[in-house]
């Protein structure tokens, strides 16, 4: 099959792990090592996350010029080429001698008048307590949300994609073979002028959307968003938590998710399926090839499987069409 794979910039940086360059490398050979085991059976095309790359060089660049710092679109960039290249590098140290693997710096166009410009809610960067958010607020200005108990990061706007540009040498490459790793970060933010030409902008596309983007311009089979949790939950962090193993977009249109973390993986998953792809999985990076069978994970289909499929604990996705208004809230 013919598989594009999101990594969660948090399967690429564990949560509470100092950003290193030591830790992201430990990682990303982890997950170099389930890619390469998926690849040995299905073609696969690679997207990543850049969350707390890009708000940590944000930081720096901060720092560094408080009043004239980098804009994001520069600082995706520069992510998306660091994170490809330890991706690729680490990947073919595991795939079989003679395998191509082509990293791409990944243009995708967004509209202007997009209202997430107005409403950000993309987390980026580190964990802040109560009182170290306070200060770097006061001190830049940025937007600040909970994101855990006691927990606040910096919340940027992540407009929806509207084109990848490049899409055809991205197509060209997978058609001749090459495992290629593009779109990282959601890929670097533009807009179009009056006179046609394109300009950086001050964002960061959620890189499960542009996933589906690119799954679907690729005529993909499955779209498999990797995160740190093992599956979509019901009733997240409450008393009646369960993990969601098989489920329509049907039914998860019956549920409400997190706007900055699960919600985009939902709506990207059940894009994709109603375009035609076979199945969206989501789940943890070391169960991608057990998700892909889908025996773990999240798998959203247009038709459902037996029940046999599912998960321990987990309710019909027929039954959970029905409850119209029960509220699921996600972590990604």
């Amino acid at each position: 099959m013919r598989i594009v794979v999101a990594l969660g910039g948090n399967a690429l940086l564990k949560r509470g792990e100092p950003m290193t360059a030591e830790a992201q490398h430990t990682n990303v050979r982890v997950a170099a090592a389930a890619l390469a085991d998926l690849a040995r059976d299905h073609q696969i095309i690679v997207a990543h996350g850049n969350g707390p790359q890009v708000g940590l060089m944000a930081l720096r660049s901060a720092a560094y010029a408080p009043d004239n710092p980098w804009p994001l679109d520069i600082l995706g960039a520069e992510t998306e080429g660091m994170i490809g290249y330890l991706i690729e590098q680490e990947l073919m140290n595991a795939l079989p001698k003679g395998t191509d693997c082509a990293t791409l710096l990944t243009r995708v166009e967004v509209d202007p008048q997009d209202p997430a410009f107005d409403q950000p809610t993309k987390p980026i960067g580190p964990v802040y307590t109560a009182e170290e958010a306070k200060l770097v607020r006061a001190e830049h200005r940025w937007s600040m949300v909970e994101e855990s108990k006691g927990g606040l990061r910096r919340v940027v706007p992540s407009p929806l994609p509207v084109a990848i540009l490049g899409i055809g040498p991205i197509r060209l490459l997978v058609e001749a073979g090459v495992c290629v790793i593009c779109a990282g970060g959601g890929g670097i933010p533009v807009v179009r002028g009056a006179d046609g030409k394109m300009e950086g902008v001050e964002a960061v596309i959620d890189k499960d959307r542009t996933s589906a983007l690119l799954a679907q311009a690729l005529h993909a089979d499955v779209l498999l968003m990797l995160t740190d949790v093992e599956a979509v939950y019901r009733d997240w962090g409450g008393q009646h938590q369960a993990a969601i193993g098989q489920v329509t977009p049907d039914a998860l249109d019956a549920m409400s998710f997190a706007a900055g973390s699960m919600g985009p993986k939902i709506t990207a998953a059940c894009d994709f399926v109603r375009s035609g792809g076979a199945m969206a999985g989501i789940g943890r990076l070391q169960d991608a090839r057990r998700i892909v069978e889908g025996h773990a994970g999240t798998q959203v289909r247009m038709e459902q499987l037996p029940d046999e499929n599912r998960l321990p604990g987990e309710k019909s996705s027929v039954k959970l069409a029905n409850h119209q208004h029960e509220s699921v809230r996600g972590h990604a």
